[in-house]
């Protein structure tokens, strides 16, 4: 086999290195920047627990009532099973462009670029939406802070609110900008004051709800957490949805694999970080929720859960009568929430962009490191302006259709987390095996349970929102918008593809990062990042 330009190292067909066969290799990034604390902490920042359960509380409580605590624990299921897809692959293959670079190897290009567009396409939509809410909860906490309630209403400007938004945009833009150690300061900082107002709120929540005064209350019991008592299919479904909302964003921690310290364990930094954040958030969402449900009820009035006045933005309803005179902190910390995740979920974008472009699958000017700061600023760069210019046009457009859009993305998420956990299974098909029943059952059986219960969801969903009403109700020519976003989504993702195939087809014919399998990587190899021997990397075989 020859060897190409994006080799680190070569040999012969006898000592060939897993570069030589897969053409993984660095792209720049600084070594050792993060710890595992560190990894977790963004990681916390970019799911923004705050800002996500406000958003996702109400819509469940809607959907399945007393059973929200329940639908948070099914919906971590998929994402545990995607999760030990993820962790089997970044283990041989730690790279920057996670989904992207993994479903190339096991599916091919092809599949493997339309699997990063679907990645890079949520992430950078979605930084819109982030700092969209950052606007609308930074007028909310200055209303709040000067007893002037009108001052909210600003929000609703839209050349005040798009005017703000840019100016998170750019802010956030710059301290990634700056690498991951400014980043990490940051996230530190935001996500301790979160994580704290999130404890003192949990605490406040169920004081509140043992108080006989608060007749709303009601006590919490064992079937909250079952979710077979969920009275239909439908609201089972809508339930998952919006769990699967609240979990998206804990693979952010893996794209940071080159930039990592080395473990001294069996998994890698990236991997324990990843595998700690799933379960913290599984423990929060359903813990919050479970509060939130004793303290407010289901009512459809005041701050009862049932009340749609209030369901895309509990948390804003429920802080002055659960904390009184600290509400103002409760909003902060929800706008810091929503400010830091728009730091933190640029990560993923850039670094899958930066690994594209390295291997050759889109423009090669999207690989440039910043010399002083390494950091991938022109991915950067690019996936902020283009989310920046998406808000602003649709702003001023529809707000229906800009909410539209981000609820057309959650299809985005599902193909993607669902493509990278069967591409585990795919991959290790011809190896696990022989590593025994626990590696079939956690690199095979697991992850392609997970990968197949999200592409399910992701046909279900694309199918209901064709309907109408399914969204904000908006339609064009008797087709819900929801659904025809989603399908331009995909469509300018396979016609950027097509274009790029014809002007650059190397990636494209496999010969810059060539599909294969574990089998015929499993001689020994040099690890693509230490150029380590196997076995080496984190001082143990992989398993």
């Amino acid at each position: 086999m020859s060897n190409h330009p994006y080799d680190l190292a070569g040999g012969t067909p006898a000592t060939r290195t897993l570069d030589s066969v897969s053409g993984i290799s660095r792209k720049g990034l600084p070594q050792g920047q993060v710890g595992v604390l560190g990894a977790l902490v963004i990681g916390i920042s970019t799911c923004a627990p705050a800002y996500t359960l406000t958003s996702a509380v109400g819509p469940a409580a809607s959907e399945v009532g007393f059973q929200t605590p329940a639908i948070f624990l099914v919906g971590f299921l998929p994402m545990l099973l995607v999760a030990l897809g993820y962790r089997a692959l970044n283990t041989v293959m730690p790279d920057s462009g996670t989904s992207f670079t993994w479903a190339t190897r096991a599916f091919g290009p092809w599949i493997g670029w339309i699997t990063g567009w679907g990645l890079i396409a949520s992430t950078v939509l979605v930084l819109s939406n982030l700092a969209g809410i950052a606007v609308d909860f930074l007028f909310e906490t200055i209303a709040i802070v000067s007893n002037n309630p009108g001052i909210s209403d600003l929000a609703g400007n839209p050349f005040i609110n798009v005017a703000v938004c840019l100016g998170f945009m750019a802010i956030a833009t710059v301290i990634s900008y700056r690498g991951l150690t400014a980043t990490k300061i940051f996230q530190y900082l935001t996500v301790a004051f979160q994580v704290g107002m999130l404890a003192w709120f949990f605490i406040a929540l169920v004081m509140g709800a043992a108080n006989p005064a608060n007749t709303a209350a009601s006590a919490p019991e064992l079937a909250w957490f079952n979710p077979f008592e969920v009275d239909s299919f439908s609201a089972f479904s809508a339930g998952i949805a919006v769990s699967i909302f609240v979990y998206w964003g804990w693979d952010t921690v893996l794209t940071m694999g080159e930039e990592t310290k080395r473990s001294k364990g069996k998994l890698s930094v990236e991997s324990k970080a990843a595998t700690i954040l799933i379960l913290l958030l599984v423990t929060l969402y359903v813990g919050i929720a479970a509060a939130t449900v004793a303290y407010a009820g289901l009512g459809d009035t005041g701050t009862g859960l049932g009340n749609p006045a209030i369901a895309e933005n509990v948390f804003a309803a429920l802080a002055h009568p659960v904390m009184g005179p600290a509400a103002a902190l409760l909003s902060s910390a929800i706008l810091i929430s929503a400010m830091a995740s728009i730091n933190s979920t640029a990560i993923s974008p850039a670094r899958t962009l930066l690994a594209m472009a390295h291997y050759g699958a889109v423009p090669k000017g999207l690989k440039r490191i910043h010399p002083k700061y390494k950091s991938p600023s022109a991915a950067l760069l690019a996936s902020t302006i283009v989310a920046s210019v998406f808000y602003a046009i649709m702003r001023f457009i529809s707000e229906d259709a800009l909410w539209d859009t981000i609820t057309a993305l959650s299809l985005m998420v599902c193909f993607y987390y669902g493509m990278t956990a069967l591409a585990s299974t795919w991959y290790f098909r011809r190896t696990a095996g022989r590593e025994g029943v626990r590696s079939v059952i956690m690199k095979l059986v697991l992850p392609g349970i997970g990968g197949v219960m999200l592409l399910i969801v992701f046909v279900q969903t694309l199918v209901d929102s064709m309907d109408p009403a399914f969204g904000s109700g908006s339609e064009f020519f008797g087709i819900g918008l929801v659904g025809i976003l989603s399908i331009v989504v995909f469509a300018v993702g396979i016609v950027l593809m097509l274009v790029y195939s014809r002007m650059k087809p190397a990636f494209f014919r496999g010969e810059i990062l060539e599909r294969t399998d574990a089998s015929r990587d499993d001689a020994a190899y040099v690890d693509p990042l230490d150029e380590q021997p196997k076995g080496k990397r984190g001082g143990a075989k992989p398993e």
